[in-house]
């Protein structure tokens, strides 16, 4: 009692840190090293924070879409490096769809651009190449959540790829007595199934004329999350390519949301505009693919050059980027 310890006080040994008078911050009068976060802007611990607060994944996309909410994401399809998730994140977009119908993206950068937006809480989904069962199975093996199948025209292609996505990993000739017959290997294997299906999310997409004359029995084959209208595709299908005023695409389009929203299912278009994003979501749409890297970098290049040169930079039309 009363002896005094030989161990200094941690408080006499804590280094002072100097605080700006403004804003009472430690350590806010130091220069930015390019790590630490801009005056005003949020830490990367709060940036983390808010991504974990936020993270959406396959089940939590599901579940947004059931409850007749509004999802909102983008396609990239020259980003590579994983870093862009964090931006992604950081946007708070929903999901972000990485293309390898048109792009040359590989498996393995797939792969690692999947597990980045995840982490960044960023549902990732990839628009694989065809609607062959194995790219679906390839994409959920990659980590994505879901996959977005383009240019489905029957009933039967679209049960194959809901199909593959619901029922990994039953393959071969008992994967098909399942779909084909109700018939499981066990009621374990079905209940096993069905828990891992209900994370994944099954995009189909509508982009031609033959898919919208098939569109009622595409939609009684079941397991679709999203119906994607590809208006590029369906344009050129109509006659009117890129003609996205025209009433054959206005009311095609209009059709494909309509007749989808009866069922439940969220439906829009990769439109590029603030414009036609708006116009279609006025139309009823629930599934909002804004824009792309590509437009999104040239968009703001361009804006940003005009205000440089002296001659105009010639703005692109809609299909051109």
């Amino acid at each position: 009692m009363g002896a005094k310890s030989g161990l200094a006080s941690p408080m006499s040994t804590m280094k002072r840190v100097p605080c700006r008078p403004d804003t009472g911050r430690p350590g806010a009068d130091r220069a930015s090293d390019g790590n630490s976060p801009a005056r005003g802007q949020p830490s990367r611990r709060g940036l983390a924070s808010t991504r974990l607060r936020r993270a959406m994944d396959g089940s939590k996309l599901r579940a947004k879409i059931q409850s007749g909410e509004r999802i909102y994401g983008t396609m990239t399809s020259l980003v590579r490096n994983p870093r862009w998730a964090s931006v992604f994140g950081r946007l708070a977009f929903d999901y972000v769809i990485v293309d390898t119908e048109h792009a040359p993206t590989g498996r393995s950068e797939a792969a690692d651009l999947a597990f980045a937006l995840h982490a960044a809480g960023v549902c990732p989904i990839l628009r694989v190449k065809d609607s062959e069962p194995h790219a679906t199975v390839m994409a959920l093996d990659a980590g994505f959540h879901g996959v977005l199948v383009p240019y489905c025209e029957t009933p039967e292609e679209v049960r194959a790829a809901v199909w593959a996505a619901r029922s990994r990993p039953l393959k071969g000739i008992l994967h098909d007595r399942a779909r084909d017959h109700g018939e499981y290997p066990s009621d374990a294997t079905k209940e096993y199934l069905d828990g891992r299906a209900k994370d994944v999310i099954v995009m189909i997409g509508i982009e031609s004329v033959p898919a919208i004359e098939n569109l009622e029995k595409i939609l009684d084959q079941g397991g679709i999350d999203v119906i994607f209208i590809g208006p590029n595709d369906l344009s050129v299908s109509l006659g009117i390519p890129d003609d996205y005023a025209h009433p054959k695409f206005i009311e095609a389009t209009k059709y494909i949301i309509d007749t989808a929203q009866k069922r439940g299912i969220p439906a829009g278009g990769h439109f590029q505009t603030e414009a036609l994003i708006q116009e279609w979501i006025g139309h009823g749409s629930r599934f909002v693919l804004f824009s792309g890297d590509t437009r999104a970098v040239s968009e703001y290049f361009r804006a940003s050059l005009g205000k440089f040169r002296s001659t105009t930079v010639k703005e692109a039309k809609y299909g051109e980027i």
